[in-house]
C-alpha cells in the first residue's frame, strides 16, 4: 500500500512538471501576455524545505506564507486578524483560548490515492497539526511556539481550544506564525519525510513544481477562500516563480532587465547605482521602478560578553565611552544610504509599539575621551584595547567604529570570520565583543527583552551577553503575566531603560525593510517583519 501511495505521489509532481512546461513555453508574444499574470522573484539564499514545520528563516517563510494558513494571521499592521479560525475567545485570566473555524476552508487539490481530490479542514486537523509540531520524531524548530500550552483539543470540526499554563499575552500572535500552519494528515502519511517537496496546504497558491536550485513555481488555488472587498476570490495572479540565482549582482541584472517583478532590500555590490546616499532613488531609475521602506522589526549591535576576561569589556566606562564614541547618524547616511534608523534609543526597535523614546548613547566624542581617560587613570591601563568580532558582510561598519572610538584613546582590533564560526564562537562565549542582530519572530517586545534574562544565559539560551540584573528579571516575569498592553508595554520600556545603563550591548541601527518592484505592481504591501504576502498582487502595464 506505501508503495501504490509513492507511486501516485509521483505521478502527481509529474503531471506538475508537464503543465508548467505548457505555461512556460508559450510563444514569445503569448508568453508576454503569461508573465502579465506571473509574480517572479528570486532567492539568492536558495530554499530547502516546503515544509511549514520548518519555516524558520526568511526565505521558507517567504514561500510557505503562499501555501498554508494558521488559525490567526497579521496584517501589515501587524494586529492580530482572522484566518482559518473566524473568531475566538480568551478566558480564564488569558489562559484559555477559544477558536470558531470558517468552514469554507478546503486543502489544496492533490492526488494522492489516484484521483484528483480535496477535502474540509476541521479542527482535528489543527489538533493533528500541532502534535506533529511538538513530535520529536518530527524535531522541528518551531516547537518552542508551544511551549506555554498545556493542553489542546478538537472539541468538534469546528472548535479548536487551547489552554496554557499561565497568561502569555503575544500567544495569540505567535500562532500567526507559519510553524503553527495546518497540514493533512494524509498527505504526511503518504510522502513522510518527502513533504518537503511535495507540499499540501490551503494557502492562495497551490504547489506545482520545483526543480532544486533552479527554479520554483506555485499556481492559484481556485478554492481559496479569501476575497477583497469588492468580493472578488484571492489571488488575483495566475501564478508565482520564484528562481535561485545566489549571486546579488546579477539578482540586480535580472530585475533592471524585467525579468523579476520584485527586489528586496539592498545589497552593497548595487547600493551606489540604485540609491542616492540620502537613500532615494537614482535618476536613472526613477521613473523605472518603484521603492517603498518601513520600520523593520531587526535591531543591529554589537554585544558585549561582560564575562569576558579583558578588563576593558567588564568596565561601564569602557562600554559607555563604545556608545558615545561614533556618529550612528553619519554612518547610516554614507555606509547605508539612509537605510536604517540610528539607534540613539533602546534595544527595542522602531516599529513596535514600545519602542523606548528614551535618550539612550548619541554622538558625544568629549564624554567618550573623558570615560576612557577615566579609565586609564583607575587602573593604569595606558593602553586600553577591544577587539570586535564580525563578518565580512559588516565589515565596512565595524571599521568605522573603529576609526572613530579610536580617537577617544581607546585601541579597537577588529577580528573578521565566517559567519557559521562567529555564530558558534558567539555561543560558547569565546568573543569579547561581536556583532550580532535581533530579528523579531512576532511582534512584541517580550521577543527582544528575554534573551537578556538570567535564565537565558548562553549557550543554553540566547543570553549572549551574560547581562544579568536582579531588578530586570523581577520585571520581565511580571511582563509576562500582565494582560493589560498598556501596563506591559511601560514594565518593557524600564526594562529597555535598565539595560542600556548597564551598556552590555551597542545598538547600531534600527532597521528597515526595503522593497522594489516594476512600477507596474501593485498591492505587495510592507511590513515590519518583512513578510511576502503576494495573495493581493496585481500587475498592469507596463509604464515605461
Amino acid at each position: 500500500m506505501d508503495n501504490q501511495r509513492l507511486d501516485n505521489c509521483k505521478l502527481k509532481v509529474l503531471l506538475g512538471f508537464l503543465i508548467v512546461g505548457i505555461l512556460f513555453s508559450c510563444s514569445k508574444g503569448n508568453q508576454s501576455e503569461k508573465t502579465d499574470r506571473v509574480f517572479r522573484y528570486n532567492e539568492a539564499a536558495n530554499i530547502t524545505t516546503l515544509d511549514p514545520a520548518f519555516a524558520k528563516d526568511l526565505r521558507t517563510i517567504w514561500a510557505t506564507n503562499q501555501l498554508f494558513n494558521s488559525l490567526v494571521q497579521l496584517n501589515d499592521q501587524l494586529e492580530v486578524e482572522p484566518d482559518i479560525a473566524k473568531s475566538w475567545e480568551i478566558s480564564n485570566e488569558g489562559k484559555n483560548y477559544e477558536f470558531t473555524l470558517r468552514s469554507d476552508v478546503f486543502f489544496h487539490k492533490h492526488m494522492l490515492f489516484g484521483k484528483d481530490s480535496t477535502r474540509r479542514v476541521t479542527a482535528k486537523d489543527f489538533e493533528y497539526s500541532f502534535k506533529r509540531l511538538l513530535d520529536p520524531k518530527v524535531a522541528s524548530p518551531g516547537k518552542w511556539v508551544l511551549e506555554h500550552v498545556s493542553q489542546f483539543e478538537a472539541v468538534n470540526d469546528s472548535i479548536f481550544r487551547i489552554e496554557l499554563k499561565q497568561a502569555f499575552p503575544p500567544f495569540i500572535s505567535l500562532l500567526s506564525m507559519r510553524y503553527c500552519s495546518v497540514v493533512p494528515k494524509e498527505a504526511i502519511a503518504c510522502f513522510k519525510d518527502k513533504f518537503r517537496s511535495n507540499p499540501i496546504g490551503t494557502g492562495p497558491f497551490h504547489f506545482k513544481l520545483w526543480v532544486e536550485n533552479t527554479k520554483l513555481v506555485f499556481r492559484k488555488n481556485d478554492l481559496y477562500y479569501e476575497r477583497d472587498s469588492l468580493g472578488k476570490r484571492l489571488p488575483y495572479m495566475e501564478a508565482v516563480a520564484v528562481t535561485f540565482l545566489p549571486d546579488k549582482q546579477s539578482e540586480f541584472l535580472q530585475f533592471v532587465q524585467g525579468n523579476l517583478d520584485f527586489l528586496n532590500s539592498i545589497d552593497a555590490s548595487y547600493k551606489d547605482e540604485l540609491l542616492t546616499t540620502k537613500g532615494t532613488l537614482t535618476e536613472t531609475y526613477k521613473r523605472k521602478i518603484n521603492m517603498v521602506k518601513g520600520p523593520y522589526l531587526n535591531t543591529e549591535y554589537l554585544g558585549i560578553y561582560l564575562d569576558a576576561k579583558e578588563n576593558e569589556v567588564q568596565s561601564l566606562k569602557i562600554r559607555k565611552a563604545l556608545n558615545y564614541g561614533f556618529d550612528r547618524k553619519k554612518m547610516i547616511l554614507y555606509l547605508r544610504n539612509g537605510i536604517g534608523t540610528p539607534a540613539v534609543n533602546g534595544f527595542i526597535p522602531k516599529g513596535l509599539p514600545s519602542f523606548n523614546h528614551m535618550k539612550g548613547y548619541d554622538y558625544q566624542p568629549e564624554k567618550a575621551k573623558n570615560l576612557v581617560q577615566s579609565y586609564i587613570e583607575e587602573t593604569g591601563n595606558t593602553e586600553p584595547s577591544v577587539t570586535i568580532s564580525t563578518n565580512s558582510q559588516y565589515l565596512d561598519l565595524c571599521e568605522y567604529i573603529q576609526r572613530e572610538v579610536e580617537k577617544t584613546g581607546l585601541n579597537v582590533e577588529i577580528d573578521v570570520m565566517p559567519p557559521s564560526t562567529l555564530r558558534q564562537t558567539k555561543v560558547n562565549g569565546q568573543l569579547s565583543i561581536f556583532r550580532g542582530s535581533w530579528v523579531a519572530d512576532y511582534p512584541d517586545a517580550e521577543n527582544y527583552l528575554f534573551i537578556f534574562h538570567t535564565k537565558k544565559f548562553s549557550p543554553n539560551g540566547p543570553n549572549y551577553t551574560h547581562y544579568s540584573n536582579k531588578n530586570y528579571d523581577l520585571l520581565f516575569e511580571e511582563s509576562i503575566r500582565t494582560v493589560d498592553k498598556k501596563k506591559r508595554e511601560g514594565l518593557y520600556q524600564k526594562m529597555d531603560s535598565l539595560l542600556m545603563e548597564s551598556a552590555p550591548l551597542v545598538p547600531l541601527y534600527y532597521d528597515e525593510v526595503v522593497r522594489f518592484t516594476q512600477n507596474n505592481v501593485e498591492g505587495l504591501g510592507i511590513n515590519p517583519i518583512n513578510h511576502l504576502i503576494l495573495k493581493h498582487v496585481k500587475k498592469n502595464k507596463k509604464i515605461r
